[in-house]
């Protein structure tokens, strides 16, 4: 942010080294450059660093509002070679630039909380500037910055499996109309951006209804003010399996969602909680929902959990293109009259219900398509 009046030509903070982030003891440096348009006098230049978490939002005619301070610093800044008079104030001249030079350390990890901006609230950390002048107004200039926590996910307990049972009883006009169920099961509680969520679950379908089971990553922003607790629940990714009809079972062997691109956990705040869910549920028509909740913590991406699932994936492709490798190509191709033909193509699209859940869009009955298997390669000798 730049100042300027008729006297200052500009009043800006410049970072030094430009940083995407910072973290917990790292040290925050730049300078406040000036440059004036007449003869100036400045009393003194200060600088501040600050911190803080608000939440602020109507509840009825009241207004929640609370803060929590994470940073303060103050510092008196001084000009190098500069000649200064008694009273420690200086005089500036125009077509020079003047260079005010700062630092200051953030508090160590686990004092700090990482930067946030929501719905209803927000954590900020920004630099501040002061020039005072004799009998003049003060001039102020702001330059904020990011302060990320580093959250490891390669810990004992989010390393651990986590699952869950539910099951529901349906009802027709109070009549009993069957149960529906599921059993869900993922591998690790800890993931961090980008990274596949395997899921492995049972559904059971005994009502007289075709139910579908989803699964969806849900964030859950909790904000608390004036002894007032206000929830914001969103849904950030979401997969779909297939219907299920009466009688019938269906069950997920490692299928994925990605955690897409978000903030990590947010756990330390007072005031402010950002929390993450894999929300495994079956809609049934006519019924609320059937839900299973696992809660999940998101860290910080460049920690274990990436690299490890990342080499794990290299392993197996690696341990594919051996087997590759050792497989013995027949010396004759295949007959074409070894292709089977016998199917049946272009079977109707019958929608069978609406699922009015969000945005997601009708459920279809489809018969399984077949492919014709492609035809046999010839290679030249």
């Amino acid at each position: 942010m730049v100042a300027m009046t008729k006297r200052v030509k500009s009043f800006q903070i410049v970072m030094d080294p430009v940083k995407t982030f910072y973290c917990g003891g790292d040290k925050v440096c730049g300078q406040v450059e000036v440059e004036v348009n007449e003869v100036t006098r400045v009393s003194a230049v200060k600088v501040l660093g600050l911190g803080r978490a608000k939440v602020e939002y109507p509840k009825g005619k009241q207004r929640c509002r609370q803060e929590d301070e994470y940073l303060r610093y103050e510092e008196v800044l001084k000009l190098d070679e500069q000649p200064t008079d008694s009273d420690g104030s200086v005089v500036l001249r125009p077509g020079n630039k003047y260079k005010y030079i700062f630092g200051f350390e953030l508090p160590q990890q686990g004092q700090l909380v990482s930067s946030y901006k929501g719905k209803f609230g927000y954590v900020q950390y920004y630099v501040k500037a002061l020039m005072e002048r004799p009998q003049q107004p003060t001039i102020e200039c702001m330059k904020p910055f990011e302060v990320e926590e580093p959250l490891d996910v390669n810990t004992p307990d989010l390393l651990s499996p986590t699952g869950g049972v539910k099951e529901k009883k349906v009802t027709c006009m109070f009549i009993p109309d069957g149960q529906v169920s599921l059993n869900a099961k993922i591998d690790r509680r800890g993931f961090c951006e980008g990274e596949d969520i395997c899921i492995n679950a049972k559904f059971e379908n005994t009502c007289s209804r075709i139910v579908v089971p989803k699964a969806a990553i849900i964030a859950k922003h909790t904000y608390q003010a004036n002894g007032r607790t206000k929830v914001f629940r969103q849904k950030l990714s979401s997969v779909r399996g297939n219907h299920i009809i009466s009688g019938m079972c269906d069950a997920w062997q490692g299928k994925t969602i990605r955690v897409p691109k978000i903030k990590p956990s947010m756990l330390g705040c007072n005031i402010i909680r950002v929390e993450y869910a894999l929300m495994i549920y079956v809609h049934i028509p006519g019924s609320e929902k059937l839900i299973l909740e696992l809660p999940l913590v998101i860290g910080t991406a460049g920690l274990g959990s990436r690299s490890s699932s990342v080499s794990s994936q290299e392993g197996s492709v690696s341990n594919a293109s051996q087997s590759w490798v050792s497989l013995r190509m027949p010396s004759n191709p295949p007959s074409y009259s070894d292709v089977t033909r016998d199917c049946c193509l272009d079977q109707p699209l019958t929608p069978l219900l609406d699922d009015f859940d969000g945005d997601d869009s009708p459920i279809f009955m489809n018969a399984p398509a077949f492919q014709f298997p492609p035809p046999p390669v010839y290679t030249e000798a």
